[in-house]
């Protein structure tokens, strides 16, 4: 623990460092050069980072563990801040910043394995919502919920996303105060057709060089993964040739396709990209009614969550 504790006060400065002799040169004195003092809630996992805004009992869960001068004696509260990204302007524009929707005590915290408090904190759609005002005309899929932690101490100190410094936001600490969640819906059932290409002919290059993982489809736990073949590898999925080309051998390089099923009463279904290591992939992912869900142009699309949403009625 002593050495822990040193480490933490090194990387976070909590503590004045003295010295009857001291260096201007000294590599720990230019890394603190600036660094205010403080307190930090580090990432320990982001459980959901999804809300189905069909269900308003689905919830944004990340575990955090809260780090002070004083081992966690400091901590006094954590309180919830929410705001809408309006990334859907087609019905309309939404703005909401900053809105409390709730806190969590000390008391909610229990000793984690460094024996500093660490609790899960999750919000609900409907707390997020309802805490912003929002009305199903002010949200559609494809939004993202931003959410904030503010960290409160016991001497009156609050720390949040404006105070967190590049030194502790990555790394070990983890620790940004902030969070965005999707917003998604239960999904309509039916056959989605996923039209896949690749300008250069030799197959998707997703996340490895020569070949990499296809788009995963986790629909309620259930994991599908689709993608183009390459002449390079084998992949676990399978490959099926462009329609109009299958005279051409070579067309499952160039073009391809594939139809994913989702069923009656699915809950959810969270589409994922690997990534695009050479820029050269393309795709278009289409609805059981034909309509056009998402176009992933040419070196565009970077690896995550793709906001694919035709909700069901």
């Amino acid at each position: 623990m002593k050495q822990f504790n040193y480490i933490f006060t090194l990387i976070v400065s909590v503590l004045v460092l003295t010295s009857c002799e001291k260096d201007a040169n000294n590599v720990i004195d230019q890394v603190l050069e600036g660094v205010d003092t403080g307190a930090v809630l580090r990432t320990i996992s982001v459980n959901n980072a999804v809300l189905n805004s069909s269900e308003p009992d689905s919830e944004f869960s990340v575990t955090v563990e809260e780090q002070d001068e004083e081992e966690g004696a400091l901590l006094e509260t954590v309180r919830i801040l929410v705001s809408i990204q309006d990334l859907t302007p087609e019905n309309g524009t939404t703005i909401a910043n900053d809105v409390f929707v709730k806190e969590v005590s000390a008391a909610e915290f229990s000793a984690g394995p460094f024996g500093l408090p660490r609790a899960t904190i999750s919000v609900t759609f409907g707390e997020a919502a309802g805490a912003m005002g929002l009305t199903s005309d002010d949200y559609a899929p494809g939004d993202v919920f931003l959410f904030e932690l503010q960290l409160n101490l016991t001497d009156g100190r609050v720390y949040g996303a404006a105070s967190a410094g590049g030194i502790i936001t990555g790394g070990f600490f983890a620790s940004p105060f902030s969070y965005s969640a999707l917003i998604l819906c239960s999904p309509a059932p039916g056959d989605y057709v996923v039209d896949m290409h690749d300008s250069y002919g030799d197959g998707w290059q997703t996340d490895g060089g020569n070949g990499g993982s296809g788009i995963t489809i986790d629909i309620d736990g259930v994991i599908i993964e689709i993608g183009m073949c390459t002449p390079y590898e084998a992949n676990d999925y399978d490959c099926t040739p462009w329609p109009d080309d299958t005279t051409d051998p070579t067309s499952e390089f160039t073009d391809a396709t594939a139809i994913v099923t989702i069923p009656e009463g699915a809950q959810s279904a969270i589409w994922f990209f690997p990534g695009d290591t050479y820029g050269e992939i393309s795709f278009e992912v289409y609805g059981p009614d034909g309509s056009l869900l998402f176009a992933g142009a040419q070196g565009e699309t970077g690896p995550g969550i793709l906001p694919i949403t035709l909700c069901a009625e």
